[in-house]
């Protein structure tokens, strides 16, 4: 048909060239123009004034007028010596609709469209608009859908114009009915099958929509079978056919694939040529398969690959490696060759920065890595990424290489970021078992005019806490990379208002500075010093009795304290929010100094570690440690002491000056520590009134429950599994894990006894949602004391605060 359409097209142009004799052109009409300027016309007409205009001469410039596609018709005729040109004009697109499309997104069909010319504004073709509707039907049969129908309309509107409407009727994706591996005789189909995008209805079928026909999924199969065989020694493996049947109905598919196993080879050599660059010893560090080993295709491009970063790391950057396997089959051996093709070292002229409309270039070059002058190196390169991506003012960065133009040497990085909001105001309300209802306002800036330094106001209040706090910090109080802090906190907590906690309230102030020191790209320090005063409020009669007894012995209600902080953390996660692998380690010391009213330190300590196994799943191990104990002398003094045993008369008095302060005491359990406990329940529990330890069940002596006071010595482990959402591209958004908890707090670390350890096991829900963060787990208890039934809970959660 389209051949039928060009001679048609070129016995037209001939009838309208052939309509006139030779003659030279004085001047050049255009007719029939409405919105196409004329001076356009002459831009891509090949005919000139003072021209003599032959037979053919016309012919061409008719036909360069039609390749414009402005054009429906194009006539040339005369007016004496005037070359008339009569033109119709083809109609622009004034309106694109589309209509019942579902598996395709409109705003992807559009910008398809457009590329291909069919777009508003655009000039109307209608052979583009054939093209159009036969691409659609393509790229729906790659999906599956062969009942898919495409009808388009076309409207002409006054002014010519035309409306298009594009209607498209899916249909049902076919079922795969069947899908048959011949000629495998080593493994057994539903070995060469696993990790299969396409597979035969199943029970997971209705969410996974794997039974659909897919020829980018089946393409992606067949790569995975030619990768299972050849990365299991079989080096001549080959697809020999593959076949794909649909039913008369269009709704079933049957898949049949031929393939020839071929034989086990083992490597026989393998050699490194070409340009080393780097001693030869170097090198095959990274080479992952040697000689006697089975041929193994996943080890030869991870040598590939290794040794390509290696030279990319000392400046060369577009380094080539080829792996050239020559097989034997008659000793069924490969001898493989590296081929090294290093190309030119080259250096970094510039860092070039784009996208960042707030944030200033010296808070992002201060991030990277790589430095200009210097010979590029792709590890500073991912470095710079890592740190970039840790500031939190980006959604997204990329950064690029490109040669710079006349140079084989040098090279421009280009770092293009996607900014987001570093600041928020904020107002928020939240609940969770522990605190109840909160109720938040804050005002927070983490790029601070774009200079990077972070600022916040904040205030909370919960059913038995009021806080407020004033923090700012300057992460490079010098050029290399020092920061300084500073903080201040007002803070109420009545834990009376808690059912399940021990009864007393405080009131503290705080003021504090701090500094943070790297040491290198994954370790950093933390010194601090600060000053703080707290309150503390007894209830005789509600108060545990050993409590109020502390606070009789160091004769003080109010606790005025001077803190040395001192901290360390090595960090190598690859993300905040959701990491995948990686790991952090950090020791952090709280020490009240000589001057305080009580002299004590507090040590915690927390390794884990994030581990990608595979198929989405993340393995996430954690342990923590904290230890607390006082030092020197505190408090109040022997004859002190003496004098307050003499006035008391109803109970002994327990030598509390070696003990460590109460309300510093770690606590376990709860949403966010050993899940399927009530928050802060778990460790040392005391009867009110008779000031002792509660018996079985948990009960005292006159009937009441026990109240937990925490402790100086606490152990927490946690093991767990994060598990793939298919229908969630972003984990950062929201994870589900499967977790084991372990832990308990003690009196103290001469009190730490493993067996009563208490442990739960469950799932977790972590939800960026709008309104904040959300946390859900639904934990079983399965380690646990008899005294503990009151505090189990099973369902857990907490939304709108920070944790």
């Amino acid at each position: 048909m389209k051949r039928i359409a060009a001679l048609i097209l070129l016995a037209s142009l001939s009838a309208n060239a052939f309509a006139f004799d030779p003659f030279v052109v004085s001047d050049i009409r255009i007719d029939g123009l409405s919105r196409i300027s004329a001076g356009t016309v002459y831009n891509y007409l090949p005919v000139n004034k003072g021209d003599r205009l032959t037979n053919d001469e016309a012919q061409r410039a008719i036909r360069a007028l039609y390749q414009t596609k402005f054009f429906s018709d194009v006539e040339f005729d005369r007016d004496g010596s005037i070359l008339v040109i009569k033109v119709v004009e083809r109609p622009s697109v004034a309106k694109l609709t589309l209509r019942g499309n579902k598996d395709i997104k409109t705003d992807d069909l559009k910008k398809g469209l457009k590329q291909i010319g069919l777009a508003e504004g655009e000039t109307f073709d209608r052979l583009a608009l054939d093209n159009v509707q036969q691409e659609l039907i393509r790229q729906y049969h790659n999906r599956g859908k062969y009942n898919v129908s495409i009808i388009p309309h076309v409207t002409e509107l006054e002014r010519n114009r035309v409306a298009i409407d594009i209607e498209v009727r899916e249909g049902k994706a076919a079922t795969i009915k069947e899908i048959n591996i011949l000629g495998n005789h080593a493994f057994a189909d539903k070995d060469i099958r696993t990790g299969f995008e396409s597979n035969t209805p199943n029970l997971m079928s209705w969410y996974s929509k794997d039974d659909q026909y897919s020829r980018e999924k089946l393409s992606g199969d067949l790569d995975k079978v030619q990768a299972y065989y050849m990365n299991r020694g079989y080096a001549d493996f080959g697809i020999d056919s593959t076949q794909v049947s649909i039913a008369p109905d269009r709704r079933s598919m049957y898949i049949d694939t031929s393939v020839k196993e071929g034989d086990v080879y083992t490597v026989s050599d393998v050699k490194l040529l070409g340009t080393l660059i780097l001693p030869e010893s170097n090198l095959r560090r990274w080479v992952f398969i040697k000689q006697g080993d089975m041929f193994n295709r996943a080890a030869i491009e991870a040598s590939s690959k290794g040794i390509k970063a290696v030279l990319a790391n000392i400046g060369y950057a577009f380094a080539n490696v080829t792996p050239i396997p020559k097989l034997d089959k008659e000793k069924h051996t490969v001898d493989l060759t590296l081929y090294i093709e290093p190309g030119q070292r080259v250096y970094v002229r510039r860092v070039v920065f784009s996208g960042n409309t707030r944030t200033e270039d010296n808070v992002l070059r201060r991030e990277m890595r790589q430095l200009e002058g210097s010979f590029y190196s792709q590890a500073a390169i991912d470095r710079s990424k890592i740190r970039l991506q840790r500031l939190g003012y980006f959604k997204k960065i990329d950064i690029d290489k490109k040669l710079v133009p006349g140079t084989q040497d040098q090279v421009d990085v280009s770092v293009k970021v996607e900014e987001q909001s570093a600041g928020s105001l904020q107002f928020g309300i939240g609940y969770s078992q522990y605190s109840g209802l909160i109720l938040s306002a804050s005002v927070t800036q983490n790029n601070l005019f774009g200079s990077g330094d972070s600022v916040s106001l904040s205030g909370q209040r919960s059913t038995y806490s009021t806080l407020y706090s004033v923090n700012y910090y300057n992460p490079y109080l010098t050029d290399s990379g020092i920061g300084i802090g500073y903080n201040a906190s007002l803070s109420k907590t009545n834990y009376g208002d808690i059912s399940e906690f021990a009864d007393y309230s405080t009131s503290a102030k705080s003021f504090s500075s701090y500094l943070g020191i790297p040491i290198t790209e994954t370790d950093g320090l933390r010194l601090g010093l600060g000053l703080s005063s707290n309150k503390v409020n007894t209830i005789p009669g509600f108060t545990p009795q050993v409590l109020i007894d502390y606070q009789n012995e160091i004769g003080h209600d109010t606790v005025h304290t001077w803190t040395g902080t001192f901290g360390w953390t090595h960090d190598t996660r690859n993300g905040y929010w959701a990491p995948t692998r990686g790991g952090k380690l950090s020791v952090s010391a709280d020490v009240a100094l000589p001057g305080s009213t009580v002299q004590y330190w507090k040590v915690t300590a927390e390794a884990n570690h994030y581990w990608p196994i595979g198929k989405g799943f993340v393995l996430f191990l954690d342990g923590q440690v904290g230890d607390g104990q006082t030092y020197g002398k505190n408090g109040i003094d022997d004859a002190s002491y003496k004098a307050l045993e003499s006035q008391v008369t109803d109970h002994t008095l327990v030598d509390m000056r070696e003990q460590f302060p109460f309300f510093q005491n770690f606590f376990s359990g709860g949403v966010q520590d050993v899940r399927g406990f009530q928050d802060n329940t778990l460790g040392p529990r005391i009867c009110i009134a008779a000031n002792a330890q509660p018996t079985t069940g948990g009960l005292c002596p006159d009937g009441s429950h026990a109240e937990p006071i925490g402790g100086a010595f606490k152990v927490l482990g946690k093991a767990e599994l994060y598990l793939p959402l298919p229908f969630l591209k972003d984990v950062n958004t929201a994870r589900v894990s499967w977790f084991v908890d372990t832990g308990n707090a003690y009196q103290n670390i001469q009190s730490f006894n493993a067996s009563t350890l208490r442990a739960s096991t469950g799932l977790s829900l972590h939800w960026q949602a709008p309104i904040g963060p959300l946390i859900i787990s639904f934990a079983l208890p399965f380690r646990t004391q008899p005294d503990d039934g009151f505090y189990e809970e099973r369902i857990q959660f907490t939304f709108g605060s920070t944790f």
